[in-house]
């Protein structure tokens, strides 16, 4: 998947991502960007991203960087 974030608080690690197929918001939780190269997020930056769960409870992992083509 691939979106871009909304917001990011690195203090508290949590944040949202809009969806770029439905643009709906997926859940950044503390620890999703554990694994990733990234140590902070910036509002607008483009990511592609895993999602683990389903529904309403689903959170962003395997954060990298997004592309503007596809």
């Amino acid at each position: 998947m691939q979106g871009v974030v909304k917001a990011y608080d690195a203090t508290t690690g949590v944040g949202s991502i809009v969806r770029d197929d439905d643009r709906s918001e997926v859940l950044l939780k503390p620890g999703s960007l554990d694994g990733s190269m990234f140590r902070f997020l910036r509002q607008g930056q483009r990511v592609r991203f895993d999602l683990n769960g389903e529904g309403t409870d689903a959170f962003a992992t395997n954060l990298r960087f997004g592309s503007d083509g596809y």
